[in-house]
């Protein structure tokens, strides 16, 4: 049993450390890293969750509901930069359990990285696909940017009118498109009308993760370069929208701030008031999820002890005031109830159309901002994976080909290849909805871990050089496990079962592979 729980030693991972004997080039200074954040944390989120639970929990106080998400991420944020500036090794919480909770623990966490970052880079690649569409009018054939297993059901000229009345109403421009639940509805000479469309490859999403992973294989640097133009992009629209829409809020909107109790559909204790606030703030805590994956970077940083908090905290700062403005300038322009059907994904862009006269530009920008959020995304995402199975492959509990460096660029190529073939296959043929909430609890079961080992790390390693330290030891940790486990217990049945059916397979390597072929094994 002892062999489950070995721990790779501390002061080898600072020798390791200091000595650059990785290979990988230190290119990343303290603004590189804070681009990351940003580049990890602002996708679609601020453009989707911010009006989702505006109306579906917190009104106008969503705001306040963005700072108590907040709140909850600093504890882990807080803990990462401890870790990352006290051990600036690629491979970010699976280097800390190693180090903290031993070589079963890491395995596991490791392993569960891939949802957050694997699964979550090709969910996020077809997400893309999809706006892109919007961006060009539907002008993709659905069959090139679709799973084989996304069917279309639509009904066109005077075929409309033998659908059933509850049906016909949902018509748009001389088409009505049918869900399966509808189309199986229909009595067997109605299905007969309607036409069937069936996807047969996504390339969109697989043609944005192809170049992502070919500007990832050229270098650390370039890719930073890269990610620092999509974060100017984006967060450049962003601030367009606070300025222009300041001041087009109606104070209205805002009157009364939470929603208050007998409101119809808001009937829980977490639909309406302060609940409603904290209902809001399970919704919008996804929103944050990315800053982590600046950790992985840690061996790539110029100067890790000053610049790993700097950018870990600093992004999630620069965020976290961003949305806040953004969610009292959306709701200041369309009051909370508009979005309850206005929609997720086209709810700023009804508050652009609808209030900002004259301004219909700008709701074409927020799609190229989504767009280039999600590129950012894409980029950080696959970046985190590939450096986390660097760390496994250099410790023997996956194959050396995760951790061959190319001999020019310096990267892990081989690791990115591999990436990209299992991320773009998902992409490409898997509908996005499947991985559903996986990605959030591979997030959160990391944090969980990271803020256990910084309590571990202060009894077993008092004397070791802490750059940053984490305050109030161990409160702070100890919220972060509370405020994350909360949100474990929250997802969906399905969501936990997969998850740890998918951790059960992990389970399976690593007793019949990794464990014999661990390093610590052979010492």
């Amino acid at each position: 049993m002892s062999t489950l729980f070995r721990k790779k030693s501390l002061t080898k991972l600072l020798e390791d450390a200091n000595s650059g004997s990785s290979g990988l080039k230190k290119t990343l200074g303290p603004l590189s890293l804070v681009a990351l954040g940003i580049g990890a944390i602002i996708g679609a989120g601020l453009f989707v969750r911010t009006a989702a639970a505006s109306a579906e929990a917190a009104g106008s106080a969503v705001t306040l509901s963005f700072i108590i998400a907040a709140i909850g991420c600093t504890f882990a944020g807080l803990c990462y930069a401890e870790f990352a500036a006290m051990i600036p090794i690629s491979g970010s919480a699976y280097t800390y359990a190693y180090t903290t909770m031993g070589e079963l623990v890491a395995w596991i966490i490791g392993w569960a990285l891939v949802m957050e970052y694997a699964l979550g880079a090709a969910t996020v690649s077809i997400a893309w696909s999809e706006y892109l569409n919007n961006l060009l009018g539907g002008t993709i054939p659905y069959e090139w940017c679709h799973s084989p297993f996304e069917k279309l059901y639509l009904v066109a000229g005077e075929n409309i009118s033998k659908l059933p009345e509850t049906i016909a109403k949902t018509a748009k421009e001389g088409l009505v498109y049918l869900n399966a639940h509808d189309f199986k509805a229909l009595s067997t000479d109605i299905q007969s009308l309607v036409q069937i469309k069936s996807g047969i490859i996504n390339a969109p999403a697989l043609l944005v993760l192809l170049v992502i992973s070919l500007v990832l294989i050229k270098g650390t640097e370039e890719s930073a370069i890269f990610n620092g133009i999509i974060v100017f992009v984006k967060v450049a629209i962003v601030l367009v929208f606070i300025a222009i829409g300041w001041k087009f809020i109606n104070p209205e909107n805002h009157t009364p701030y939470m929603i208050p109790e007998g409101v119809k559909g808001h009937e829980g204790i977490f639909k309406y008031g302060w609940g409603g606030v904290l209902g809001g703030a399970a919704i919008v805590f996804f929103a944050f999820i990315g800053f982590d994956a600046v950790s992985t970077a840690a061996q790539e940083a110029k100067n890790p002890k000053r610049d790993m908090p700097i950018g870990i905290l600093g992004s999630l700062v620069v965020c976290t005031v961003l949305y806040i403005l953004f969610a009292h300038v959306l709701t200041g322009v369309a009051n909370w109830k508009e979005f309850e059907a206005a929609g997720k994904e086209a709810s700023v862009s009804y508050a652009i159309n609808k209030y900002m006269v004259g301004y219909g530009w700008l709701g074409t920008s927020v799609t190229i901002a989504i767009l280039a959020g999600f590129s950012s995304v894409i980029l950080v995402m696959l970046m985190g994976q590939s450096r986390v199975f660097y760390s496994m492959a250099k410790d023997g509990l996956l194959p050396s080909v995760f951790s061959d460096l190319h001999p020019k660029f310096k990267t892990p190529y081989k690791s990115n290849m591999i990436l990209f073939l299992f991320v773009g296959a998902f992409a490409a043929f898997v509908p996005g909805s499947v991985a559903g909430d996986l990605t959030s609890f591979g997030t959160l079961f990391a944090f969980v871990l990271v803020c256990a080992g910084i309590w571990i790390m202060r009894k077993t390693n008092p004397e070791t050089e802490r750059p940053f330290k984490t305050p109030l030891v161990p409160l702070v940790p100890i919220l972060g496990i509370i405020v994350c486990l909360g949100m474990i217990v929250a997802l969906d049945k399905f969501t936990l079962l997969s998850a740890f059916s998918w951790m059960a397979i992990g389970l399976i390597i690593y007793f019949s592979y990794s464990k014999n072929k661990s390093h610590l094994n052979k010492s």
